[in-house]
């Protein structure tokens, strides 16, 4: 029988990627989005794309309702993916701000899982990945509600996997670092919605630092991956025999899980603030 995977945020980047690359391998895909245009998009293309906005409770449900009537009650795999962020320094992020990223990047993710996780109870099996970041691995300047949400994401999901251990639904963390997205510039409107940074203490280094990165593409970065090679990390996950709890993508993600390893906070804290 033909594997079924519920993927999210597939409108652009790694989800749209993961989408495609994992119907390549012959899987089921129901490649989700959180706008209906972009679900409406990707059915031209030939997906079954229910509509997912991990902010609308009711969505979830709908959603995965969708995807079990098509399958007959079953779905093999989930991939929460889709996220956002919010740029800023953690004393400029108001408390409604932190509460919406949470609500797109942790709490939605933890609303479907935890409705997903019946059904791979019943059928005794399944695999369900989450798109994590190096940035669940050490903190970076600017990114701090970010950095909150996925290290929320690594806390959830290492209970989980504890949790599951005696079953046959395997849990697995996917760690990208730089990979080509839309994530900046989606960033933007978040931004400029929550982050007051003309009257910030910090507004000299804004503009020297943040504004420019934000807003000015600086081209690829070097170490900077395409979404493929997260799909590649993906399609292992979800069809070894033994997944690997965690997956590292790129250059930079390695190097973060080593040196957490090896060095103290007040080292990496040293090579971290200026970046």
């Amino acid at each position: 029988m033909q594997k079924s995977i519920l993927i999210t945020g597939c409108s652009s980047g790694i989800g749209l990627d993961a989408a495609h690359g994992m119907r390549a391998r012959g899987w089921r895909v129901f490649a989700s989005c959180r706008q209906q245009r972009d679900c409406d998009r990707l059915r031209a293309h030939g997906f079954e794309s229910p509509r997912i906005d991990y902010t609308d409770t009711s969505s979830i449900t709908s959603g995965l309702h969708q995807v079990l009537e098509a399958t007959g009650g079953t779905l093999d795999a989930l991939f929460n993916n889709g996220a956002h962020g919010l740029p800023g320094a953690v004393e400029d992020v108001p408390t409604d701000g932190l509460r919406l990223i949470f609500e797109t990047n942790v709490f939605g993710w933890h609303e479907l899982t935890r409705q997903v996780i019946p059904v791979m109870r019943a059928q005794e099996h399944g695999r369900i990945v989450q798109n994590s970041s190096v940035l669940g691995l050490v903190a970076f300047p600017w990114r701090g509600a970010y950095v909150a949400t996925k290290y929320a994401i690594e806390g959830l999901t290492d209970t989980l996997r504890l949790e599951l251990r005696d079953t046959n639904i395997k849990v697995v963390l996917i760690e990208p670092g730089p990979v080509t997205s839309k994530i900046r510039v989606n960033s933007i409107p978040v931004f400029e919605r929550f982050i007051d940074w003309k009257n910030s203490a910090l507004r000299q280094r804004y503009e020297d630092k943040l504004l420019k990165r934000l807003y000015e593409s600086s081209g690829t970065d070097r170490f900077e991956l395409p979404p493929s090679a997260v799909t590649a990390k993906l399609a292992h996950a979800v069809e070894s025999k033994r997944p690997r709890a965690r997956y590292y993508v790129t250059t930079p993600t390695y190097i973060a899980g080593y040196l957490r390893r090896i060095l103290s906070t007040r080292t990496i804290d040293r090579i971290l603030s200026d970046i």
